[in-house]
C-alpha cells in the first residue's frame, strides 16, 4: 500500500467510496481483508465494473492508519488529480 495514502485525496469507509467509484472518481481502492464481506464484495464489484484497480490490505486497523485516523476502516479510495 502507497505509504502516501496519508497525503493524497482520498475518501474513507464503505458509503463514501461506493459513492466516489460511482461517479467516476476513483483512482484506486483499497479494501481491508478482515472487513464484513458484505461490505467488502460489493464495492469490488463495483470498482471491477468501472476498471478501478482493486487492493487489498491485511486489516481494517492496517487501513485506518495507512489513512492517518486512529480508527479501522474497510474501505478507502485514493480519488483521481483533478483535469489541469
Amino acid at each position: 500500500m502507497p505509504g502516501t495514502l496519508k497525503e493524497s485525496a482520498k475518501v474513507i469507509g464503505a458509503k463514501q467510496s461506493r459513492r466516489a467509484i460511482a461517479e467516476g472518481r476513483a483512482a484506486r481502492v483499497f479494501l481491508a481483508e478482515d472487513a464484513d464481506p458484505n461490505l467488502t464484495a460489493p464495492l469490488r464489484t463495483l470498482a471491477e465494473s468501472m476498471d478501478v484497480p482493486v487492493s487489498s490490505v491485511a486489516s481494517m486497523q492496517a487501513l485506518g492508519k495507512a489513512c492517518g485516523i486512529l480508527v479501522g476502516s474497510a474501505a478507502a479510495v485514493l480519488i483521481k488529480d483533478p483535469p489541469a
